[in-house]
């Protein structure tokens, strides 16, 4: 009784269009209907236009449910990061959506913890729901044997950012991580500096190892010790750079390079405590770049990571995958570049009459 009187009230929340009453707003068939939203089969412009504009008209939403059955797809795609506190990832993800979002997918956003166990549940629940295809930035551990196995059984396509997998061979898009640090650490070599210290990833990590592997070769090529007492693995997060400064710099290293953003504020939090400054102390490059590191002081040099590019070549690699057009596994190295600022000294121990740095740290 009361569902009938709220029925003579007008309460009734309103129907749903559907895509019989597209169809008959537009005065076209279902299949002409269907051939739209769908983008398959020959339609004539002017029945795209009258569909189009009864979708609109209607307010019309797709059955996504039933167009997943048809196509035996989703159109959605799992992104599983490991901190995404930390600013590098929200702008690989902005990449990557950008991209799904213009070819019809959506992306379910999960954050690992860079905990092998959290990983797991995630890459299990994105298997559950028939993602058309995975984005991984794996965490320091291998993969297990069982969890490898499923998303081999599932044929749900992988593509790995920023960090390999073990023995997981997969689509991967990386960084020039040992060419970054190796270009970061020569620079401060060829400014003078004979003790330069380093504080690392977690060494498990695949771009952790790169970059210690960068730092190594430019001592090398420079003639210089690599002295363990100088070297410091932290975890990518801000608390393990505070303790690496509390380690390192009592020893007094002339400079020192840290091998993310994150561990870079926590070192300059304990410099700060120890009443140290840089560059007048030591010199600092960081890797990753930005916008507001310029505005530090002093401003800081950096090995920029092109975060955006990393997220968006990995998506259209994925949809490459997806479509088919792919046999071999492909790897996508992308390339970093040196931002030269203040912090690492220079143009304080370069002469007056070297060129100096424009505000963004590009060469004049």
């Amino acid at each position: 009784m009361a569902r009938k009187r709220d029925a003579a009230k007008g309460n009734t929340p309103p129907r749903m269009p559907n895509i019989y009453d597209v169809a008959r707003e537009a005065k076209v068939s279902v299949f002409t209907v269907s051939s739209v939203i769908n983008s398959n089969g020959q339609v004539s412009a002017v029945s795209r236009r009258r569909v189009q504009a009864a979708i609109e008209k209607l307010n019309y939403r797709p059955n996504l449910l039933a167009r997943s059955l048809a196509k035996r797809q989703t159109f959605t795609i799992g992104i599983v990061v490991p901190d995404i506190s930390n600013p590098f990832f929200p702008q690989v993800v902005r990449g990557a959506e950008d991209v799904l979002q213009k070819a019809g997918y959506s992306a379910l956003l999960c954050n690992s913890d860079d905990q092998e166990q959290k990983e797991e549940h995630y890459l299990d629940f994105l298997m559950s729901r028939r993602v058309d295809g995975i984005l991984l930035a794996k965490t320091p551990a291998r993969m297990s044997p069982a969890v490898r196995q499923r998303l081999l059984d599932s044929r749900i396509p992988i593509v790995l950012l920023m960090r390999s997998a073990g023995d997981f061979l997969a689509d991967a898009v990386m960084t020039d991580d040992g060419g970054g640090a190796f270009e970061a650490v020569s620079h401060m070599a060829s400014l003078g500096y004979k003790s330069i210290a380093f504080v690392s990833g977690p060494l498990e990590v695949s771009n952790a190892t790169e970059r210690r592997d960068g730092y190594l070769r430019a001592l090398k090529a420079y003639r210089l010790t690599a002295n363990p007492k100088l070297m410091y693995e932290g975890d990518y997060r801000m608390d393990s750079g505070y303790r690496a400064g509390l380690t390192l710099l009592p020893r007094r290293p002339e400079a020192v390079f840290i091998a993310n953003y994150m561990m870079m504020i926590g070192f300059m939090k304990s410099a700060e405590e120890m009443g140290l400054h840089c560059p007048e102390d030591f010199g600092v490059v960081s890797f990753d770049d930005y916008p507001w590191l310029g505005f530090f002081r002093p401003r800081m040099t950096t090995v920029e990571l092109p975060k955006y590019e990393l997220g968006s070549a990995g998506a259209q690699l994925l949809l490459d995958r997806i479509a088919g057009n792919r046999q071999k596994p492909t790897l996508l190295m992308l390339p970093t570049q040196l931002r030269v600022r203040e912090s690492c000294g220079f143009p304080q121990r370069t002469r007056r009459s070297r060129p100096h740095e424009a505000a963004d740290g590009t060469r004049r």
